[in-house]
């Protein structure tokens, strides 16, 4: 390996963040160093610290940091003066990037999509879509799944399952049944006919559903993997009740698990996808919520956002599906890199009778607790490797490295993720013992 991680040992002046920044952040908290360069799957802070990024802006980052060729792209796209933000009105750089989708993403999986440009986050893209399946439908009711994340505004948040962040909305979020997802009493209880036998049951107490929100893996509620039966159960559900099936594929699509989408090769085809995060290759804003055509019932600027034509954007996705998606070998790279990831995480674990959970290269250990996860990051940071966490507990030490990262440097995040456990648990052995 060239380089290493090189994490600096001072914490630099943060009283320009205490003085104006509101207390809400919560990154800087857990790494609290100042960050000023970034490349490929390193990132600098401003006293010569280099570290290695297994958190990947949270799958906003897959390609990596400032990749050259999207960087290109984007340059010379600035310095002929392209348009950077043009509300919904037709651009050279809007016509790339749907031209390129259709050609690369859509018809290649024979899917047949109409591509609504959203508000530029991810929870823009989920409002847009429980709000278009109330309006095709007539209903009110979302079906959602415990320890589902779908944003934080106030749509979006009815449907999440986290306390923490629902409690910091202030009025009711109401319109939202929270159903229990895919193993969440065990793998001996099917909760896909558990919701389809409350849906037929007429005294059930659940109404008919406008639609079926799911991640086919829990990206913040503990990277819970839904298996290809249930979800095609939960599909067959949702059509037999008269309900859309929305995937939320904005964390775990854009090649996160292996493909383009999550859903890939599994047997049932949404009627509405959101995509975020990672859609722009570049960390720039950039959601869009798919649906079938016929579901395209909206009158014109009856759902609409200042930013929802952020050209740039535009400029560095159509660069990222041209490099990455125009064939099937960086794919194939990412699943070979994905079973690299759970045989290392899989023996990492049992070492310490931990459990792993995910999918493709989005895994992590459920170490048992928020307290040990948030010591074992910790360490981690403060030996140059960046890492979070997830679930409902804050249990899951969560890796999202860069899908480019290459097998030597995931070797070595990996080796310093398992050398931090080991000390976890030898610290925690040695105060049993006391």
């Amino acid at each position: 390996m060239i380089n290493a991680p090189k994490p600096s040992e001072s914490i630099p002046d943060r009283s320009i963040y205490e003085r104006r920044e509101s207390v809400v952040r919560s990154y800087a908290r857990a790494m609290p160093r100042q960050f000023g360069k970034a490349e490929g799957v390193w990132m600098h802070d401003d006293q010569g610290g280099r570290y290695l990024d297994f958190l990947s802006g949270c799958s906003t980052l897959n390609y990596g940091h400032n990749h050259p060729i999207l960087k290109q792209a984007l340059l010379d796209y600035i310095a002929a003066d392209g348009i950077a933000h043009g509300l919904d009105l037709h651009t050279d750089a809007k016509a790339a990037f749907l031209d390129t989708f259709e050609d690369v993403i859509l018809k290649p999986r024979a899917l047949d999509y109409r591509v609504m440009f959203t508000g530029p986050t991810g929870t823009n893209a989920v409002e847009a879509a429980i709000k278009l399946a109330r309006k095709v439908t007539g209903r009110e009711l979302v079906i959602a799944f415990t320890n589902g994340f779908h944003g934080m505004t106030l749509g979006a948040l009815a449907c999440t399952g986290n306390a923490a962040k629902r409690g910091g909305a202030g009025v009711p979020l109401a319109h939202v049944a929270h159903e229990p997802y895919d193993g969440y009493f065990g793998p001996e209880v099917d909760t896909a006919e558990l919701l389809d036998q409350r849906l037929a049951d007429p005294s059930s107490g659940l109404d008919a559903p406008a639609a079926i929100l799911v991640e086919t893996v829990q990206g913040e509620g503990g990277l819970n993997a839904a298996s290809p039966e249930w979800l095609r159960k939960i599909a067959d559900i949702a059509k037999r009740h008269g309900a859309l099936l929305i995937v939320d594929d904005i964390q775990a699509g854009c090649g996160r698990t292996g493909s383009f989408f999550s859903f890939e090769e599994m047997g049932f085809t949404p009627d509405i996808v959101t995509l975020a995060k990672s859609l722009s290759g570049m960390g720039l804003p950039f959601a869009l919520t798919l649906f079938r055509p016929e579901l395209d019932q909206w009158s014109p600027g009856e759902h609409n956002g200042t930013f929802r034509g952020n050209n740039h954007a535009f400029v560095t996705a159509t660069a990222a599906l041209g490099h990455f998606w125009s064939s099937d070998a960086f794919a194939d790279d990412v699943r070979r890199r994905g079973a690299l990831l759970e045989e290392r995480l899989t023996r990492i674990a049992a070492e310490h009778g931990f459990e792993t959970r995910g999918r493709g290269m989005m895994r992590g250990i459920n170490v048992g607790s928020g307290e040990r996860a948030g010591a074992i990051t910790a360490a981690c940071f403060d030996a140059g490797l960046i890492i979070e966490t997830s679930g409902a507990h804050d249990e899951i030490v969560k890796v999202l490295a860069p899908l480019v990262i290459d097998d030597a440097l995931l070797s070595a995040g990996l080796d310093i993720l398992e050398t931090k456990i080991r000390e976890a648990m030898a610290d925690d052995y040695a105060v049993a013992a006391e």
